[in-house]
């Protein structure tokens, strides 16, 4: 999927667009929620050496969110790496070219779920 499309895929699944916080070249957009406004992800550009890969080759890379249960479920064979420049405990890599479709819409969905307004219940005597 190109970075384009990940862009068409997120609005049309969950209304939302890129914007640009960091940049002015558009290099680096973020993607969220429309209520609480937190990330459920960001598109950068990065080299494939950062994740160990033996190129000089920049490509568009998404940084996901995900549940903790879910780690070590994805690996290089998805495209999917510990999260480049944000904490690898709770966030994933997934290079846009590497990563099959139907991954990278799973592992989308399962981001924005993870960041997603949590309803609070009032406790009950």
């Amino acid at each position: 999927m190109t970075k384009q499309e990940f862009f068409e895929y997120c609005l049309n699944t969950y209304g939302t667009s890129p914007d640009y916080p960091f940049d002015d070249l558009l290099e680096t957009a973020v993607l969220r929620h429309e209520g609480n406004r937190k990330w459920y992800a960001i598109v950068m550009r990065v080299s494939r050496r950062k994740f160990g890969l033996e190129s000089d080759e920049v490509v568009d890379v998404v940084n996901l969110k995900q549940p903790t249960e879910m780690f070590g479920s994805f690996g290089a064979a998805d495209g999917v790496y510990p999260a480049y420049h944000m904490n690898k405990l709770h966030w994933i890599s997934v290079l846009l070219p590497d990563a099959p479709d139907d991954v990278l819409a799973f592992l989308t969905n399962a981001s924005f779920e993870a960041t997603k307004s949590k309803i609070k219940q009032r406790r009950t005597k």
